[in-house]
């Protein structure tokens, strides 16, 4: 039996009414956008991007994207944006922090989270960073313990906050197990260059080391041809990046915990000026470590029970791995 429309407007209203739900919220699909400086396959905007289309996929959501955006024309696309309706926007200040304040000023209405070295902004301004350190350190453990030569090397980026911290507390983890582990640390200079990443892991297998910490894309084709093996980051190289039989692990980041909260902020009326630095963390579920594949059985036993212990005690709270930005050098 069909009702009148008004009655069906007045019956969904009454359900509402009922299950204790606003009836504006739960209608309501808010609509986000992303802007990334490099192409989405990049490895930490991929992180973002994934997160936002399987949110979007579950139809909370409608997302718009922009991809390859240099910081010169990053602000003219965050007007455009702002102008355009969205009710929040995800992206990149690093670099060009101050303008994209000065943007979140001019729309007060309008969600910013953002990747971000400073802290939170105005009333408006919500920032994240990739704080994946403690996985990290749980990688070091291991690594430390399947090095033969003691040498571990390290192919980064840029020797910025968000790297070093990562290379800081997996040198950390490596020493904790291995006292006579030594680093190679590198950085290639850009965000997204393989076969530069490459010729650089060539280099360092050059110099005695037997283990690779991959940060950057194509690190792990080098020790697949060198027959080494490496750890990997942000995303499951194992299985992402042709590692099978290379990559022990990787240490994961998950944008999802991050960006639900401020989708639930944005819905509920209440988004503000946030340090989401604990969303992508452990206890959260921001942060993990990746299976280890066909490695189980080839990681020290003893080794494994620590690394499960210290995951634990991590995400309760109990065990603090230290957050060190600082440039990382080489040991030998």
């Amino acid at each position: 039996m069909k009702h009148p429309p008004f009655l069906r407007t007045v019956l969904i209203a009454l359900f509402c009414t009922l299950i204790m739900v606003p009836w504006p919220a739960m209608a309501k699909k808010i609509k986000v956008a992303g802007i990334y400086t490099q192409p989405i396959q990049q490895k930490w905007d991929a992180c973002l991007h994934k997160a936002l289309t399987k949110i979007a996929e579950g139809g909370t959501i409608e997302y718009v994207y922009s991809e390859k955006v240099a910081n010169t024309d990053y602000i003219r696309v965050l007007r455009e944006y702002s102008e355009s309706g969205v009710d929040l926007i995800i992206g990149e200040a690093f670099g060009i922090s101050r303008d994209v304040r000065k943007v979140a000023d001019d729309y007060p209405k309008i969600a910013y989270l953002m990747g971000d070295s400073f802290g939170p902004y105005g009333s408006n301004m919500a920032v994240f960073d990739n704080y994946i350190h403690e996985p990290c350190y749980l990688m070091g453990m291991i690594a430390g313990k399947m090095t033969k030569t003691n040498k571990i090397g390290m192919v980064g980026g840029y020797p910025i906050g968000e790297v070093n911290r990562l290379f800081n507390a997996f040198m950390e983890g490596a020493k904790a197990v291995n006292p006579a582990a030594q680093f190679k640390v590198s950085f290639i200079g850009a965000w997204y260059d393989p076969p530069k990443a490459k010729e650089f892991a060539y280099a360092q297998i050059e110099s005695g080391v037997d283990i690779l910490y991959a940060e950057r894309a194509g690190v792990v084709d080098a020790a697949r041809e060198k027959n080494i093996i490496a750890f990997g980051n942000v995303n499951d190289m194992n299985k992402e990046e042709n590692g099978t039989d290379v990559v022990v692990t990787s240490a994961l980041w998950n944008m999802e915990p991050a960006i639900a909260h401020a989708i639930e902020r944005v819905k509920a009326g209440t988004f503000t000026a946030e340090d989401y630095r604990e969303w992508t963390m452990m206890a959260k579920g921001g942060a993990s470590l990746a299976p280890f594949y066909e490695f189980e059985s080839k990681i020290d036993a003893d080794v494994l029970k620590k690394v499960e212990q210290n995951a634990a005690a991590i995400k309760t709270g109990q065990l603090t791995i230290t957050i060190n930005d600082k440039e990382p050098k080489s040991t030998f």
